[in-house]
Parts: C-alpha cells; sequence; structure tokens
C-alpha cells in the first residue's frame, strides 16, 4: 500500500473521530462504520451481507473451553453489527454450541437466526424445528431452510403452514457444493420461497448462469454458502500470494478475506454471505470485509482475472 493511499485512510478515520479507537489486532475499521445491508426481496428486511456459518466450526460438543471460546467469536460477530447465523442438525453440536454461547451473551438483538430441516422423513419438520430450537434456547426461528432439498415438497408445504401461523418467519431450500443445481433451478420456478442457499464464490461461479438471474427475477434472498471453498480458497491464497495493491485503492482491501468477500456481496443478486470461522481475528477481518468501498462490476472482472492468472 502506498503512502498517499494510506494519508487519505488516515484523514477518513480521523474525519470519522475514530482514529484514537482502541481496536482489535489486525482490525482495521472501515470509515463507514455501518455494515453494508441488503432488504430481504420478500419483506424488504434489511439484513447485513456479511452473515456467520457454523459447519464444523461450532460442532465442539460439551468441551467448556472449546464453548468459550465459540462464544467468543459469536461476540465479536454481534459487536460489528452481524445479523444471520447459520445452522443445521447435519453439523452435529453446533445447534446446542450456538444456544450455550446465546446464553451466555444475553440473547443478543438483532440476530437472524436461521435453521434447517435434515430429515427424508417428511412427517418429522415440526419434530425436528422444535429440537433444534430447544438447542439454540430461542422459541422460533427467522429463517427454516429444508437442507439440500432433502424431502423438500413435504418440508416446505409444512414450513408454508407454519410460516403462515407466524411459527417461522422465512422458507427456503439449500445445496451446498455446487450440486443439484437443475432441481435447485425447478424449485425456484414452481415454488414461493423467501430464501435459497447455495454455493457461490470467487472461483466456483456456476451460480451466474441461471440461479442468480432467476433469483433477481423470482424476488428470492440468496444466501452464499463456502464463500472461502471450505477454507482451502483462503489458506492456498495466503500461504503463496500477497493481495494485489490495486485492490486497496479500488476497494478498500486489507487482505484476502476482503477481496473474497466484497466479491461475493457486490453480485447484485446475493443477500448475505456466511462464512464459518473459529477465530475471533478471523471473525474481525470477515466483518471487516462488509463495511467501506465496495468493488464495481468492471472491478469485479478484474478480480475474477487476476486469481485466474495465479
Amino acid at each position: 500500500m502506498n503512502f498517499d493511499t494510506e494519508r487519505r485512510r488516515a484523514m477518513k478515520l480521523i474525519a470519522a473521530g475514530l482514529a484514537g479507537a482502541s481496536l482489535a489486532p489486525g482490525w482495521l475499521l472501515a470509515a463507514d462504520a455501518s455494515p453494508m445491508t441488503r432488504p430481504i426481496p420478500s419483506s424488504g428486511q434489511p439484513l447485513p451481507v456479511i452473515g456467520m456459518g457454523t459447519w464444523k466450526t461450532f460442532n465442539v460438543g460439551s468441551d467448556p473451553k472449546l464453548r468459550r471460546a465459540r462464544t467468543r467469536v459469536l461476540e465479536a460477530f454481534v459487536e460489528h453489527g452481524g445479523g444471520m447465523v447459520d445452522c443445521s442438525p447435519m453439523y452435529g453440536s453446533s445447534a446446542a454450541v450456538m444456544g450455550f454461547a446465546l446464553e451466555q451473551l444475553g440473547h443478543p438483538d438483532p440476530l437472524f437466526s436461521a435453521e434447517k430441516v435434515w430429515t427424508g422423513d417428511g412427517g418429522e419438520t415440526r419434530e425436528q424445528i422444535a429440537r433444534q430450537a430447544s438447542h439454540w434456547r430461542i422459541d422460533r426461528f427467522d429463517l427454516v431452510q429444508v437442507h439440500n432439498l432433502l424431502a423438500w415438497e413435504a418440508h416446505l408445504e409444512t414450513l408454508r403452514e407454519m410460516k403462515q401461523a407466524g411459527e417461522i418467519r422465512y422458507l427456503g431450500v439449500t445445496t451446498s457444493h455446487g450440486r443439484r443445481h437443475r432441481e435447485l433451478e425447478q424449485v425456484m420456478e414452481r415454488e414461493p420461497l423467501d430464501f435459497v442457499q447455495l454455493t457461490y464464490n470467487l472461483t466456483h461461479r456456476e451460480a451466474e448462469q441461471r440461479l442468480l438471474p432467476l433469483a433477481r427475477e423470482k424476488g428470492i434472498a440468496v444466501i452464499a454458502n463456502r464463500p472461502y471453498d471450505g477454507g482451502g480458497l483462503i489458506k492456498g491464497l495466503q500461504a503463496r500470494h500477497s493481495v494485489p495493491a490495486w485492490a486497496a485503492d479500488e476497494f478498500d482491501c486489507a487482505g484476502w478475506a476482503d477481496f473474497l468477500l466484497k466479491f461475493i456481496v457486490t453480485h447484485p443478486a446475493v443477500t448475505c454471505a456466511i462464512p464459518a470461522t473459529t477465530r475471533v481475528e478471523h471473525m474481525h477481518e470477515n466483518m471487516r470485509a462488509g463495511r467501506g468501498a465496495m468493488p464495481t462490476p468492471e472491478v469485479r472482472q478484474r478480480m475474477i482475472r487476476h486469481v485466474e492468472s495465479l
């Protein structure tokens, strides 16, 4: 980063009254202290574009030390204005660990709770949701999604009933690892959905062809999962390459978390990305990506070309 860029950033911080703030190591708060949000199309409710996943990271069982560590991760997420937290019955003890963390933090508001139904028995929808809510130690979820389209027809019928009764606020379906796109497209075409969750990141952009345009057309919110491709993408980049110097000038890019997440959340169809982490310092980096200047469509294309060239 050159001197002029550093000077401009410092002046922005001073003007915002933030230059003397006490910040966590490695955390540089953007001049715009408000997190970027996107409206949920079916309601207009604003949702911060950086959420939090719990796959693997919160599956720590009853280990008290690890539970306290995950509580600190959630605390950092909340302190930086985080909204959506995503979980699933597939994720082992993650829901119970989330419930522990929420109770330790006094059930902070506003948190957007996103759960999933994951059972081949279409008659177990309500029972599984009730178990997950008990693990979370909450009364109801904001969003319930059918995980990986498993028995989706039966589950969606029940979820519609629950939404109408005010037992949940939103419903949706999910896929992961870039699979079952054709089936997801068919569900999006025929079903009234509030959300879809799918894999979308800088090196896995298949969803741009049909699914993301269809979501915009149908007014469906999109949650981007695997933003770091399960961690392998960002770890590989960090180990072998520096962020290009031009990225700092173009969109306040301080590291690969900024680079990868800002690419995702500036697609016009994406509502929220859900990176997962076990470390507080990485949560700071993730949340920074939802603030400050964002890449333009032209810069996004440059970002693609750069990563493809590495």
